[in-house]
């Protein structure tokens, strides 16, 4: 009878408790159909939210009156300096039970509003800083056309800065994805589990920690691609459109043979 080695005994230990293929694969169906859907719900709203409050904040942050730029402030501040799990509490089970109840007894809603309202804080400092990198002469040409400050800002000079920021912006996008696993605080209700909360009940129903190496495989599957495409699309608007490498003899509309001397013969 042969003993196996320490080593081999904690590394067939750590296969399955992080790498049991069939507690896997019989988790993949649930996190597939209800906490993958659930999760793009969730990351999507707090995105959209996030960035329009963020392009509010932002235009107050870059105004020249310091009681303009002052609420934007304190607002980047504060949120960017709380702990996120602070800020899904406090939205989620703070305004309902102070009665502040927009979307009413639905814990979703609540979870958009959080991972939201932190997006915003952070997108905010991001188009400030494009926008403040943007040539001046750019807003004060587009003055001289006859533009308004505000239509002039909303016409030439955030298409720019956004266009800079588009890496920093990816980042925060991919943060808000993988911030969307705290929401499984406001107790969901079935239908309504996100990647996390679902793969946590497997680990809980089966003592395994492979449910979790399973919900990592679906939040890379949206993270990864997510960045590329944004790196790639940042690179060609860098670089602008491709010339066209057609050769000129290649236009059916050129002659193909050569032009003869007026007047003369081809030698």
């Amino acid at each position: 009878m042969t003993l196996s080695s320490p080593v081999s005994l904690a590394s067939n230990a750590l296969a399955d408790t992080f790498f049991d293929w069939g507690v896997i694969a019989e988790t993949f169906p649930r996190l597939i159909s209800e906490g993958l859907l659930n999760t793009l719900t969730i990351a999507a709203g707090a995105i959209v939210l996030g960035v329009v409050i963020a392009l509010a904040a932002a235009m107050l942050l870059l105004s020249n009156r310091w009681w303009v730029r002052l609420p934007a402030r304190l607002y980047v501040d504060v949120f960017r300096g709380l702990p996120v799990i602070i800020t899904v509490m406090l939205v989620g089970v703070g305004l309902p039970a102070a009665g502040i109840r927009p979307f009413g007894t639905d814990p979703l809603g609540y979870a958009v509003l959080a991972i939201g309202i932190i997006s915003g804080a952070y997108t905010a400092e991001i188009f400030r800083s494009g926008i403040q990198s943007v040539d001046p002469g750019q807003l004060q040409a587009a003055r001289s056309l006859g533009l308004s400050y505000l239509k002039a800002m909303r016409l030439v000079v955030v298409p720019q800065g956004i266009r800079r920021v588009l890496p920093a912006m990816t980042g925060q996008f991919v943060k808000d994805i993988k911030e969307s696993s705290l929401v499984y605080l406001l107790g969901l209700a079935v239908g309504q589990r996100e990647l996390y909360f679902i793969a946590q009940e497997e680990v809980a129903r089966t003592y395994n920690s492979s449910p979790l190496i399973a919900a990592g495989i679906c939040y890379l599957a949206l993270t990864i691609p997510m960045t590329y495409f944004v790196n790639y699309l940042d690179r060609r608007l860098r670089e602008g459109p491709r010339p066209d490498k057609t050769p000129a003899s290649a236009d059916p509309d050129l002659p193909t043979t050569p032009l003869q001397p007026a007047g003369g013969e081809a030698r």
